[in-house]
This record gives structure tokens, sequence and C-alpha cells, in this order.
């Protein structure tokens, strides 16, 4: 990415004293210029100097550092961004790996341990076992929340900060299946986490931006009996009248902003890709649970595939957790096969095995344990009547399937991917038994946080002498080979993909986001992989470099989408090189605009 500084923007506003000073979209605090100061009555409120963006950030980053720990910057990192939104973006940009497990730690532990640190070392556990972290700890809303009760204005609600405003970027969660947590409620943070890292990553302006919470109830027990809980404290909605609540949403957005690309983020497994499939061939939308882990699981297994000089058609995948993220990759790398190696869908579907709760899932599971969406993927009994693998027997388990160590031993999976939340279930047995019979065993245990990783990374480098190809969902440190050099563990991290795949619909005005799309921009990020350079490196780029990753990923999304002709109709005609200048004059970045005053501005 080009990192030629664009001119300033410049920005004509009404607003003036303590008012400028309280909204975050347009505080620059003591980077208001002398003329600035002046002309909006800033001069008496703010002390003399003038700083620059950078040394804002340098003081803030020292600020930051003079925390204790990782919860308490985050608290001080959500004051930042409640005061100045630049600065935040800033600073997040200038140490980006530092920061990103530090704004994300809050939903990995508990609503005590996050009390106690906020009251200081002499609250007890006491005080904090009454207390729920979102709603307890709530200071001000973000976004636009949508009621299954108020349901009957949802459309003056909803324009009351939809009219008017040009909106690139719709991020919107029922909260359902926050990451690592489950059913929050109204809580709705992580999409807004997402949201943020599009806007940083992926250089969608903020002020284009809408974090929509559809709030339809919680089965959380604790939250029902919460009496300090924000939300709306009824048992979720279920059947057609959730339906119905999300399809009055979704029209809303079609009616009202039409280009507007919607991102579906942490609904639960029975609706994320049911609705994926009901609304994509309608309006642009994104699942990122569903696609941008498919998506990323794509491209590193496109880079692993290029270190062992092999097709994906020639692999056999294994997939142990078989829920929206699971199934969502076994889609979206059947969809690359047929697409990359010209094989039909039903031939691309036997390179699949998929475990769940109830084992392989096979034919005589019945409907009851087949869940809707996986019918492809089902085997058939005949071939898994009780296999026997050498002196082995595989045993049935009480469901007359089978664990993951029996498909292991009859398969000989040379892609074994985990998403399950099952910490440890690749078995040094397991991972040993897969090495015997491929050279380059592909493992990318994907489930988050690390503890819930199915291997730690470096057990499977050991118990494959070094020979694995791995990819985590986490970030972990590098393991040693058996010639001492050290193997980099990349991190399957959506972040590298999905806020690509969103600017490149957002510039391109891409009437849908397809399977063409996503496949194009995640063979664009396959192609920067280290280990294509050097087999013993990461599959994936560092996440460091994720915001040029993005722009090319965003290239590549948007030109195909053009080829598609799926494109908007300024932008149906731009070949390569405007498409790459586009993108480049759409990324949005935190710089500090020029401001004007006048009666007659946009705020």
């Amino acid at each position: 990415m080009s990192t030629s500084p664009k001119p300033a923007p410049i920005y004509k506003l009404r607003i003036r004293g303590d008012a400028l000073l309280e909204a975050p979209r347009w505080n620059k605090g003591t980077a208001f210029t002398a003329a600035e100061r002046a002309a909006f009555g800033l001069t008496g409120r703010l002390p003399y100097a003038v700083n620059t963006l950078d040394e804002q950030c340098a003081r803030a980053y020292d600020q930051l550092r003079a925390q204790d720990n990782d919860l308490q910057k985050n608290a001080f990192l959500q004051s930042l961004k409640e005061q100045n939104f630049v600065l935040y973006y800033g600073l997040l940009e200038r140490h980006l790996r530092e920061l990103m497990p530090i704004i994300y730690t809050p939903t990995e532990v508990s609503s005590r341990e996050y009390l106690c640190v906020m009251m200081g070392s002499e609250a007890t556990y006491d005080q904090a076992d009454a207390i729920a972290q979102y709603s307890h700890l709530f200071r001000r809303s973000e976004g636009m929340y949508l009621t299954f009760a108020n349901q009957d204005t949802m459309e003056e609600d909803f324009l009351e900060q939809a009219r008017g405003r040009d909106i690139d970027l719709i991020v919107c969660s029922d909260a359902e299946a926050i990451l690592g947590i489950g059913d929050q409620g109204v809580d709705s943070r992580h999409a807004l986490f997402d949201q943020l890292f599009t806007r940083l990553i992926g250089a969608v302006d903020p002020s284009k931006t809408l974090p929509v919470t559809l709030d339809v109830g919680t089965n959380n027990e604790e939250l029902l009996g919460d009496k300090l809980y924000v939300g709306w404290q009824h048992k979720r909605v279920r059947g057609e009248e959730y339906d119905r609540f999300v399809d009055k949403f979704v029209q809303l957005v079609r009616k009202y902003l039409p280009k507007s690309l919607l991102h579906f983020e942490d609904f639960g497994v029975s609706n994320a890709q049911r609705l994926l499939s009901l609304y994509r061939d309608k309006h642009p939308v994104f699942n990122d649970d569903v696609q941008g882990t498919g998506a990323v699981t794509l491209a590193a297994l496109m880079s692993a595939v290029g270190v062992t000089k092999s097709r994906l058609a020639d692999q056999r995948i294994v997939i142990f957790g078989a829920g929206s993220a699971g199934l969502g990759i076994a889609h979206q790398l059947r969809d690359a096969i047929v697409a990359a190696d010209g094989i039909s869908e039903e031939e691309a579907n036997e390179r699949f095995w998929l475990i769940d709760r109830y084992g392989l899932i096979k034919q005589s599971l019945g409907a009851e344990h087949i869940r809707s969406g996986m019918e492809a993927f089902v085997r058939s009994d005949n071939a898994w009547a009780g296999p026997a693998t050498g002196d082995v027997q595989a045993q049935a388990n009480e469901y007359g399937s089978f664990g993951l160590l029996d498909v292991v031993r009859a398969v000989h999976p040379t892609v074994l991917i985990g998403t399950s939340t099952r910490g440890g279930a690749f078995t040094e047995d397991v991972v040993r038994t897969m090495a015997t019979h491929v050279e380059r065993p592909i493992i990318f245990p994907l489930s988050n946080p690390s503890r819930l990783c199915e291997v730690h990374p470096h057990e499977a480098n050991e118990w494959t002498d070094g020979r694995a190809l791995i990819a985590t969902g986490s970030p972990f440190p590098n393991a040693k080979m058996p010639n001492g050099k050290e193997y980099v563990i990349a991190e399957c991290n959506n972040a590298l993909i999905y806020p690509g795949l969103g600017l490149g619909a957002i510039v391109s005005r891409a009437r849908a986001l397809s399977d063409k799309m996503i496949i194009a921009g995640a063979q664009r990020l396959a192609a920067l992989s280290p280990a294509l350079r050097d087999p013993d490196n990461a599959l994936l780029p560092d996440f460091a470099e994720s915001p040029s990753v993005n722009f090319e990923v965003a290239v590549a999304v948007a030109q195909a989408a053009i080829a598609e002709g799926l494109a908007g109709p300024e932008e149906k005609d731009w070949g390569v090189e405007e498409v790459r200048e586009k993108v480049r004059e759409r990324a949005w970045r935190p710089v500090y605009g020029e401001f004007v005053y006048d009666e007659d501005g946009e705020a």
C-alpha cells in the first residue's frame, strides 16, 4: 500500500467551544491550531502548546504503559475512544500488534476479575460476584439498539440515526454467540470490536459505519436475574417472530441504505448460516464467523498446499467441530476446490470428513443429530460400518458413529482442522497417527481463546518431528525445529482478510459479496505468505502487516466484483490500476482534518 500522505480533509463545522471538545468525532485536544482555536472559541479552553498527532500518541502511549495491567489499559483505551476518535485509532495504528489483545481482553475474563481490577486491590470477590460485566460497567451507549419489545417503532428508531448519513458498513449482532462466552444478551461489544478493526485495518471511515444491536432477549440466566441488566429482560425470541424481526431490520437497510455492506456478527449456530443464505442474493451481506473464518483458513491452506507442491483437490480434510465456523470452513474450502481444480461439487464434498459431538457426520445419525447445512458432507454408512485399520478395530460410540482418532486412522488425512473449542482434543496419538501417513501434515487448531486450542502448536511440532505446517486461531510464540531453527506459527486471524473483503465490496459498490470475490481475496492473501519464500516460515503474513495486506485483499476483491459483473454502474469499467488507485483514495487513516467554522456546517 502506498505510504504517500493524502491531503488533510477540510471540514466545515458549526459547533464551537465545549461542544466541540466533547465530540469525540471532532475533538483534536491540543492539536487544534491557533487559527482553529480562535475560530471555534477554544483559545481559553486549551493550554498554549499545539501538538502534532504523533506527539499526542507518544503522550497517550506513556499514559497507557503506566497502567498496572491489561484490564486497566483496556479501560484507559475505552476512555480515550470516548474523548478523541482520531487519537484513539492513531494510537492503535502505531502499536497494533501490542494493543490488539488488550482491547480484546475483557471478552476472555470474568466480571469478577474485571471489577476487582477496576476497584483496586481493596475489592473483594464478594463485591465482584454481584456485578455483571456489561450492564454494571455500562457508561454510554455505542451505536443503535433495536429491541424486539419496541419493534413497532423500529423504522422511526432506525431513521433517527441513519437518516441523511452516507453509511458504508453496518455491523449487526444479536450477541447469541460472543466468542468464548456465548449468549450475552444486549452486549454486542464483540461485533463493535470487529467494526473497530474493519475501520482501522480495512481503512473504512468511522463516520460511515453503524453498529447495530438486535436485542431479542437472552437465555443467559445470570442476566435474566440481574436487576441492573440494561437489555430486554426476556427469554430469547425464536422461530417466526425472530425471523420477522430480523427481516424488518434488513428491509430497512435495503430501503434506506441500499449501497451499504451488512455484516452479521456473533449470531448463534441456528441462525448464522441460515440468515447469510437467506439474504446474500438480495443485499451485500457478510458473516465473519462463517465466511471470514473460512476465507482466512482457505488462504492458510492455499499457502500450505503451495509448500507441499500439491493441489487443493489432493487433500483429505478432517474438520473437528461442525458449528458455524467449521461448517463455514468446509463450504469455503469446498467451493475453492471446485473453482481451482475444476472438479464437481459432489467430488469435492468427498474430500471432507466432519466430526461434531456425536462423532463422524454420517447417515445413520439421523435428522435429529445432523444439523441443517451439513447435508452435503454426510458420509455414507456403507463406508463406516466399523472400519478396521491395521490391528485396531474402530469402536462405534453411543450414537453409532466414530471419534477423531478412528477417523484419522481410517482416512489418513492430509489436513486436520479444529473448531471444536475442546482444548487438547488433538492428542499425541491423533497427531502421531496422522504424521505416520503424511510427509507434511497440515494442522490448524483454530479454537479461541488459546486455552481452548485443540493442540498447542509446540506439541504438534514436536510430535511430527518438525514436519507439520501449522496455523492457529490465537497467537503463539515460535516453535523450535529439530535442526534448531525457529518455526513461525501463523495466526489464522480473520482480521487478515475480512476488512479487505469489506473494503473491496464497498469501493466496487458490489451488489453482492460473492464466493468468487471471497476466493479472490483468499488467493491474494495466500500469495503474500512468507512460507512460499521459506517453507519453514509462517503460512500467513504477520498481523502487524494487516493494514497493507488488507489493502491488497480489497484490490483483489474489487477486481473480482468487476470481472463477475457485480460492481456498480460507475465502477464496472475500472481497469486494474484504476481499482488500486480508487481503493487507495477511499482508504481512511486516522489523521486530523482542517476545520473551518460555518454556521451551516455538517456538525
